[in-house]
């Protein structure tokens, strides 16, 4: 066997199908188009989602709530888990940027106390919102609360 004797397996290899070669090819004339309408047409391109004039899916789907631009989302951060934070890291103030070295929160993210367990610490908290109930928690432990 050498290279100039290679030959690809019986079978393996088709020809192409020429079309638009004339009558004689066996597709000429309407190139495998068929007859009339857009997709016979050069230069035709169907839209996205289009479904060949059937109620396309996202229109036959029911559309429901609302979900709004201006829409400020706060991670949550209960007492308990300040208390948790406190203990593990050693942390005395409670900042955004304590919690972004320490991987609880993400870049970015905003942060909200909420009132939820107990906290045993005194621990000054800087952070962007706060509940009524876990400022005067963490304020008659004696820390401080500032709003960022």
């Amino acid at each position: 066997m050498e290279l100039h004797n290679l030959r690809p397996a019986k079978g393996s290899v088709k020809k192409k199908k020429r079309i638009a070669r004339g009558q004689g090819s066996g597709r000429g004339g309407t190139s495998t188009r068929g007859h009339k309408g857009a997709k016979s047409r050069s230069g035709y391109s169907s839209k996205r989602a289009f479904e060949g004039g059937q109620m396309p899916l996202q229109m036959r789907l029911p559309k429901r709530g609302f979900k709004s631009p201006n829409r400020v989302s706060y991670v949550p951060l209960n007492l308990a888990r300040l208390q948790e934070i406190h203990e593990k890291f050693g942390l005395s103030e409670v900042s955004v940027a304590a919690l972004y070295e320490n991987r609880i929160i993400k870049k970015g993210d905003k942060v909200k106390v909420l009132a939820n367990g107990e906290l045993n610490a005194s621990v000054s908290v800087k952070v962007h919102a706060i509940s009524e109930k876990a400022k005067a928690a963490i304020e008659s432990k004696g820390g401080s609360v500032t709003i960022l």
